[in-house]
């Protein structure tokens, strides 16, 4: 058993503690099991899809490479599809290091400090406090004038009211609103459905991420195949050249046979700085991603490689899976949680508040009688606000936020309607870009022997120089075509699954950095 000489704040705790607690947790108890949440309760929305794409989107011509098919579902690591492990490797580092995945996981560290906030709504709020004053009252005041005439009351002892005198105080005090109407769970409501809104955001980030990373890798191996078209084309136009000038030394040719071939050099020549412009900006764009400096992944990617091809099979699922795999919807449908929660919170504003308050202590003179059974106090009570007259401002509110709900609810609406935009979309642009290949590659077969044909042909004096210009010409642009076409093939491609909304279920969100242990 404690006594008066042990610790004031042990003693206080053991003799107090239970008693104030314990009652304050019984009129919550008893004012949660009457309580209601008020205010609509929130029903998951039904995406308004069709039940399978277009015809004219799912249109595989036998001839396309990478077929569509609706029946599965794509995988959520769908830059593995095009079998390049650098692809793979740069888009997991940027994931880990770019900044504005980092900067979205401390949304969602934010967004889950905002719940924790209103969650502590529910739990009651304790607190003790020590203290000490001195005071003296003036004689001049109808309480100070007690102490005046104090000391002529005859038989009363002196010193029984000291002016100046001392007060030392120590207690607890607990007060806890019953949230009777659900102002405090919709609170929390609201506050969790924003929380999953920033982890939608920052999924919706990394989906974006590793687009632009892998768009931006297509690109550079894109640029690198034309560079290389360019290259061949120029070393097979100073071939012409030397034999123009052969030919023009033997009096076979004339010197304006001479000046054209020394043109067509030139004309391909300027293009090459064109595209290692190209090459640099790809390269620079990669390590902004990876928030590296520029030029820093340059030694890892100036060596050429082909263009990633696209797989045999491409799977899209089916309309009614974007709701599941889209951010931008998964977010939208998180708001309009959060917006219906709200109006909950508006609702319950209406209704009366109570709270139920408790404090007690000790209160002494001095400091040896403080832990006295005399010198105890107490006070305990329910307090109620009941809002009467606001001039309509709450009400107001509850009509505002169930405004907001609604513009919620169409932002969903929208979001789903745009999504399947984006797919049919992306799914043309895929065919299209599929079927132009096709004929470049024909044509580049075609314009190849018809160089060849006429290089032989005027080797042979049999047709002037300008047509074998034309053939290089004609076979050089096509080369390039064909190299934009397989290019725009893949991005397409990178694009389609973007709008399908996959990748940020492979790659999780990387933690937030320590301040405290980086420094």
């Amino acid at each position: 058993m404690r006594t008066a000489s042990s610790s004031p704040t042990a003693y206080l705790t053991a003799r107090l503690t239970a008693g104030l607690v314990a009652g304050v947790a019984a009129g919550l108890l008893a004012g949660l099991a009457a309580g209601c949440t008020v205010g609509p309760s929130f029903v998951k929305p039904k995406p308004d899809v069709p039940p399978q794409w277009s015809g004219a989107a799912l249109h595989n011509d036998a001839r396309r490479a990478g077929a569509v098919n609706e029946q599965v579902v794509p995988d959520a690591e769908w830059w593995t599809s095009f079998r390049d492990p650098t692809l793979s490797s740069l888009i997991g580092r940027s994931v880990a290091a770019n900044l504005d995945v980092r900067e979205a996981a401390l949304r969602i560290e934010e967004a889950r400090a905002e719940r924790d906030q209103a969650a502590a709504g529910l739990w009651p709020s304790l607190s003790a406090n020590a203290g000490f004053t001195r005071q003296r009252l003036s004689l001049n005041t109808p309480n100070g004038a007690i102490f005046g005439i104090a000391p002529e009351i005859p038989g009363l002892p002196s010193g029984v009211f000291a002016n100046p005198y001392n007060q030392y105080q120590l207690g607890l005090s607990a007060s806890w609103e019953l949230d009777l109407f659900g102002r405090v769970r919709r609170s929390v409501e609201a506050a969790r459905a924003q929380m999953q809104a920033s982890i939608e955001d920052a999924h919706d980030v990394v989906l974006s991420l590793a687009s632009d990373v892998a768009a931006a890798y297509i690109d550079l191996r894109g640029a690198q195949l034309q560079k290389s078209i360019l290259e061949q084309s120029l070393a097979t136009q100073r071939d012409v050249l030397a034999i123009t000038r052969q030919r023009w030394s033997a009096g076979l040719t004339t010197d304006l046979d001479v000046e054209n071939a020394t043109s067509e050099v030139n004309a391909t020549q300027a293009q090459l700085p064109v595209v290692e412009r190209e090459i640099t900006v790809d390269i620079n764009q990669l390590s902004e991603l990876m928030s590296r400096e520029p030029g820093a992944l340059r030694a890892e990617l100036e060596q050429a490689t082909p263009v990633p091809p696209v797989p045999p099979a491409v799977p899209i699922g089916l309309p009614a899976d974007l709701a599941r795999r889209r951010p931008d919807i998964r977010r939208a449908e998180a708001s309009l949680h959060a917006a219906t929660a709200q109006v909950g919170v508006a609702v319950a504003d209406l209704f009366p508040d109570l709270t139920l308050s408790v404090a007690g202590g000790y209160q002494s003179e001095g400091l040896s009688e403080l832990i006295n059974t005399a010198s105890r106090f107490a006070s305990l009570g329910p307090t109620i606000d009941l809002p009467i007259f606001n001039g309509g401002a709450r009400r107001a509110t509850v009509r505002l936020d169930k405004v907001k709900a609604k513009e919620a609810a169409v932002d969903y609406a929208r979001t789903v309607l745009g999504a399947l935009h984006e797919v049919e979309n992306a799914l043309a642009a895929y065919g299209a870009d599929q079927d132009r290949r096709i004929s470049l590659t024909a044509a580049v077969d075609a314009s190849r022997e018809a160089q060849t044909l006429a290089r032989q042909r005027y080797q042979g004096g049999l047709t002037d120089f300008i047509e074998v210009l034309d053939a290089e010409r004609t076979l050089e642009q096509n080369q390039l075509s064909l190299a934009e076409a397989t290019t725009s093939v893949s991005s397409d491609l990178v694009l389609l699954y973007k709008t399908l909304g996959g990748g940020w279920q492979a790659e999780p969100l990387p933690a937030p950095v320590n301040e405290s242990a980086a420094h």
